[in-house]
């Protein structure tokens, strides 16, 4: 396959770009470490000017070195003394295959392999010879609670809060024990998110926020750190705290600065981020045509990342709604009911029903009503 990109003339980046996609995403493409999901696989095979069929031969070694990866892993669930880093770095590949599909789909379908998964981690990690091993492991543990939070919450649209944290403190648990500051900033990241969407916490939410930039940054990880600070300044926007918010902004906008020209393609690095929370920001502080302009500039990119593109697209239908735009507002909420019916992604529903209540006001309407129609189909399945 990559032989192919190169024939055709892609680099890693441009094909990325053409498909809407991380660069890293390529990357795992061709290393056999993930597949393309269906719905991108006919421009998949467009970009490199093969057939599906012709596409589906030059993946084929994605379930060959699956194949080669469950082998091992299954002989050291047996005799877990004996797991090695070769076998550690085929965890990591089974995550970032769960990973990939985590847009995809409802994150309780992913939620049984994704347990099994962590579970067989710490099954290994309490069992493994060798510290080299052990610290390793301890990274993967990290990482794969920081997923089943991740699932959990999104699976239970953001109500159980509880099940959350207590993967996120394993994680920073975890990451704190293997002297990991970038794993270990997501997880208080992730615990912020909770704070700041399931419990109404903002305080809570920008001391959560505040602590993740600050390991973040003592890691060098600028990417990660802008990121938090982001929410630092969404935390503001909440309490309506408009010049804290927006030095926050300025501070992420200024990590972002120290990346530039980085080839490290991180999605928690992109533009599509610092528009998407600043967009998210302004709609709280109550100004929507600022809001909807910073909106509409979210790179096409953020798409592939289905579950975050539909909270895009329901903060643009509050800004547009609030501004009276009550076309702009039915167009994008259509779109985020068509992604919602099929990732069930609990943010986005969340703002799906908190502009369903702005909309009602306009109930008779034909095209609101048909909003308000497919709203309570989503509900009632």
């Amino acid at each position: 396959m990559a032989q192919r990109r190169k024939t055709v003339g892609h680099t890693q980046e441009s094909l990325a770009e053409k498909l809407g996609v991380d660069r890293t995403t390529v990357v795992r493409w061709e290393r056999a470490e993930s597949e393309p999901q269906p719905w991108i696989r006919p421009r998949f095979a467009d970009a490199l000017g093969v057939s599906p069929d012709e596409l589906s031969g030059l993946l084929a070694d994605v379930g060959a070195a699956r194949t080669q990866r469950g082998d091992r892993l299954s002989a050291v669930l047996k005799n877990p003394r004996t797991t090695d880093l070769a076998a550690v770095a085929d965890l990591r590949q089974e995550l970032a295959r769960l990973s990939d599909s985590y847009d995809a789909g409802p994150s309780v379908a992913i939620l049984p392999e994704a347990s099994r998964l962590h579970s067989e981690v710490n099954l290994l990690r309490a069992h493994a010879a060798g510290e080299a091993v052990r610290r390793a492991l301890r990274n993967v543990e990290a990482a794969t609670a920081i997923f089943m939070g991740q699932l959990v919450w999104d699976a239970s649209q953001r109500r159980n809060a509880q099940a959350a944290l207590s993967y996120y403190d394993q994680a920073a648990h975890a990451a704190m024990q293997a002297n990991d500051a970038e794993t270990e900033a997501q997880a208080r990241l992730r615990r912020s998110f909770v704070a700041l969407y399931s419990e109404s916490d903002p305080q809570s939410g920008l001391t959560q926020a505040a602590q993740a930039a600050q390991v973040a940054a003592q890691g060098r990880d600028h990417a990660l750190s802008a990121v938090a600070l982001l929410h630092v300044g969404e935390a503001n926007a909440m309490m309506g705290e408009r010049s804290a918010c927006e030095r926050a902004l300025g501070q992420a906008e200024s990590q972002l600065s120290r990346i530039a020209g980085d080839e490290r393609t991180d999605q928690l690095a992109s533009a599509g981020q610092l528009n998407r929370l600043a967009g998210s920001c302004y709609l709280r502080l109550g100004e929507p045509r600022r809001a909807q302009s910073l909106l509409e500039g979210v790179p096409a990119g953020i798409q592939e990342r289905r579950k975050s593109h539909a909270i895009v697209l329901g903060n643009l239908a509050l800004a547009r709604l609030r501004q009276r735009n009550l076309d702009g507002a039915t167009e994008a909420l259509h779109q985020v009911i068509d992604a919602v019916e099929e990732t069930r992604g609990g943010g986005a529903v969340n703002v799906l029903f908190a502009t369903g209540r702005e909309l009602r006001p306009w109930r008779n309407r034909p095209d609101v009503q048909e909003i308000m129609d497919r709203t309570l189909a989503l509900m009632s399945s």
